[in-house]
């Protein structure tokens, strides 16, 4: 087992137990609760054909699910944005063509992150709602409660990669 592996077992580890201890507990304004889990999608290895990924962003969100009792719905949010992530990226990059070896979310430039990481933690807020509610009638809570709960989980996001980019 190689230096990777063990760091990406450790922060897939220590995250699900800081959203299940910490931040489940958190309800900002009664229904503001960050997902930071989903931060395990933005740093794992970006490669060509990788089902590693989905495998284990389907298991991150299934152990969360397990201890929110939440049904399900934050598996289907994290399988979903792993699924769509380098296509998201090619977008974001403007590229068809990625340089699978050497790309990393570190080497790109600022607001190329940041536009992933919003676009990528909107879609899966949207999701997670979308499934919670799962009503055409309740679609202006779900818009709220997306766009709220994606604003406080972009920002301890970006805390977290200026924390991560110094120890690099």
């Amino acid at each position: 087992m190689n230096r990777e592996n063990i760091n990406n077992a450790l922060l897939f580890i220590g995250l699900i137990l800081l959203q299940i201890i910490v931040l489940n507990n958190i309800n900002f304004l009664g229904y503001i609760n960050p997902y930071f889990y989903i931060f395990f999608i933005f740093l794992y290895p970006i490669r060509k054909d990788d089902a590693s990924v989905l495998i284990l962003s389907f298991f991150l969100g299934l152990l969360i699910d397990m201890f929110s009792d939440s049904g399900g719905i934050n598996a289907a949010a994290t399988l979903f944005i792993a699924f769509i992530r380098i296509p998201v990226l090619q977008s974001v990059l403007g590229k068809r063509d990625l340089e699978y070896g050497t790309l990393s979310i570190f080497k790109l430039p600022f607001p190329k992150m940041f536009l992933y990481v919003v676009i990528l933690t909107f879609l899966h807020h949207f999701v997670v709602f979308g499934l919670e509610y799962f009503k055409w009638s309740k679609f202006g809570m779900i818009f709220v409660n997306t766009l709220l709960t994606s604003i406080f989980t972009i920002i301890l996001t970006m805390i977290s990669f200026t924390f991560v980019m110094r120890k690099r």
